[in-house]
């Protein structure tokens, strides 16, 4: 799906009217395997079913998973941070402030998520270059050096903006929403604690959420990426760095409001699920260990 989703949010050129799904409009060059060059999104272009299907026939199966082992390189430090920083936060700004508000969560949320994606920044990189098209680690290196040795070290960290500017209200709506849900499913099932499908409900909608109004910025921090290290392997197609506002600006004026929103079904499959697992997962975990202590202090007695 995160393949899918990215593949739709590359397109630089709005959809032609009366062109069929994935051909090429009259007097344009014709469909190739591979997405690439002058040709590059093509055939992913149209609903995610159908960008699934065409991304399968040319590139094969395995193109689904592009990115995989940078993903799961960068999901463990990534989720670490995250959690922990949250519920330190939370805590502290609970005890510091006397207060049970619900600003509070909101709050923990987006300063845990500023730090993550701080740190995970390159990685998150190097995967939706990979993700974007087909490419080989050797290119994908060339692609690399090509920006560091252009703009310095700093390259790596290209798309921080708009990816704070998606994950730090994202995680900020998520929690805020999780926590509202959670009260009130438990209010409704009369239960002091949440029990597993509470979470793993409350987790899906917050998420689904929390995806939804911070799709635009996904789409800008997709472009902003893949434009990395472009000037090397495909000149005609790179393009300047532009500010996230202005990116935005232009991908509306190409394809419309439709534009900032590409890639929201394949976003919203992957992140709701996504969310309601790791959720109830972690909820679930940290139920398990702390009366798993609980019992050890008390035999300790």
């Amino acid at each position: 799906m995160d393949v899918v989703k990215i593949r739709l949010q590359a397109q630089r050129t709005p959809f032609s009217k009366g062109t069929p799904l994935g051909l090429p409009a009259a007097g344009t060059p014709p469909l190739v395997p591979g997405c690439m060059g002058p040709w590059r999104g093509r055939c992913c272009r149209g609903p995610p079913l159908d960008a699934f299907v065409k991304i399968t026939r040319y590139e094969g199966i395995r193109s689904l998973w592009s990115g995989l082992p940078p993903t799961l390189v960068m999901a463990v430090p990534a989720t670490v941070i995250y959690f922990t920083a949250y519920d330190q936060l939370r805590d502290y700004l609970h005890a510091r402030t006397g207060s049970g508000g619900h600003h509070i969560p909101l709050l923990a949320g987006a300063l845990a998520r500023l730090g993550a994606v701080t740190v995970i920044s390159p990685l998150e990189l190097i995967r939706t270059k990979m993700q974007s098209r087909q490419l080989s680690y050797r290119e994908l290196r060339v692609c690399i050096q090509s920006a560091v040795a252009q703009d310095g070290w700093l390259s790596l960290w290209r798309g921080w903006g708009p990816t704070v500017l998606r994950d730090v209200p994202f995680s900020a709506l998520y929690w805020f929403n999780y926590e509202l849900v959670r009260e009130w499913l438990c209010a409704q099932a009369r239960l002091d604690e949440a029990t597993f499908m509470i979470s793993f409900a409350s987790g899906a909608i917050s998420g689904t959420v929390a995806a939804v109004l911070t799709l635009p910025f996904d789409v800008v921090k997709t472009q902003r990426q893949i434009e990395l290290g472009d000037s090397e392997l495909h000149p005609v197609a790179a393009s300047k760095p532009s500010s996230t506002w202005l990116l935005m600006r232009r991908i509306r004026a190409e394809s419309g409001t439709r534009g900032l929103f590409a890639g929201f079904l394949p976003r919203v499959i992957k992140v709701a699920p996504a969310c309601a697992i790791m959720i109830s997962t972690y909820e679930f975990g940290k139920t398990f260990f702390q009366k798993l202590n609980q019992e050890r202090r008390l035999r300790g007695l």
